[in-house]
């Protein structure tokens, strides 16, 4: 099995160390002459210190290599899948490592497909400066599997999304990240106003019952009762955001929150839901309805 590795910024350097320690057969490539003039000058030079052996484009010797990871830029995965496909034999595998767009990566994939390529969408679901190989990794594509396989002898983690289709990988990196952000945006505010009313410990205390909840149950709960809730839920959060703007800095978070609960009381003034306490999938359709 011959590995092609595509982009050595601190990701693909990290992944090139730990598929050499491991033993496999690995070649590596600067990229640079695929990327646009004024970022690459810095790029190359970074590149050429981290791995005097790799190649300075891709070339005729990428047709070697059974399996090509590309771990560049999400604004530039595109243009390299190009080049790398244009490169490549049929039958060979493009594992995208990139952080593009679940858009793109499906694009990406169409076109591997197009050239007889299979077409891995991987997603690193951590921070590669602190774990290193042994980052998270989830994939989704034809290929995965085998992907998940070789690539644990360097060290890898890596999850396959059981049927997953090239863009989901990606699109759960992002949905989790729209989730933890914003969590920690809202914990931001709330444990400064909390700390200025000397009530941190005490805030904490009154999250228990949340805490001893399983995650899935609570976040469902939240769901199927805001369908019906939206409207008083609104005038609360409006109470909560004039009170964390007594106790510290006007809140960004809960201004955004206080209009999701407005549209989808609006909404429901105009049609509610057909069930007085819609389950799950009843309460999710009804949201997907009023798009």
């Amino acid at each position: 099995m011959k590995i092609a590795l595509v982009g050595l910024g601190e990701v693909g350097r990290i992944y090139a160390d730990a598929l050499r320690a491991a033993g496999l057969d690995l070649r590596t490539c600067q990229a640079r002459a695929s990327l646009k003039a004024a970022a690459d000058a810095a790029a190359a030079a970074s590149d050429a210190d981290a791995d005097a052996d790799a190649d300075d484009t891709l070339g005729p010797w990428l047709a070697d290599r059974d399996w090509i990871l590309t771990c560049v830029t999400g604004s530039h995965t595109l243009e390299i899948t190009r080049r790398c496909l244009a490169l490549a034999r049929p039958g060979a595998t493009l594992c995208d490592l990139s952080t593009a767009s679940p858009d793109t990566k499906r694009e990406s994939a169409r076109l591997a497909a197009a050239a007889s390529l299979r077409y891995v969408d991987v997603a690193i679901m951590g921070a590669v400066s602190l774990a290193g190989a042994r980052t998270p990794l989830l994939a989704a594509g034809d290929g995965a599997a085998e992907l998940a396989r070789w690539m644990s002898q360097a060290g890898a983690r890596v999850q396959v999304i059981e049927g997953g289709r090239p863009g989901d990988a990606v699109a759960l990196k992002l949905l989790r990240s729209a989730f933890t952000k914003g969590l920690e945006a809202l914990s931001v505010e709330l444990l400064v106003a909390a700390e200025r009313q000397g009530l941190r410990a005490q805030l904490f205390e009154q999250l228990r019952d949340i805490d001893q909840t399983p995650l899935q149950d609570f976040l469902e709960m939240l769901v199927r009762t805001h369908v019906v809730h939206a409207g008083r839920r609104a005038h609360e959060v409006h109470e909560a955001a004039a009170e964390l703007a007594r106790h510290g800095p006007a809140s960004v978070v809960l201004p955004g929150v206080e209009r999701r609960f407005q549209q989808t009381a609006a909404a429901r003034a105009e049609s509610p839901p057909p069930q007085a306490a819609p389950d799950m999938a009843q309460a999710l359709a009804w949201l997907l309805s009023r798009r």
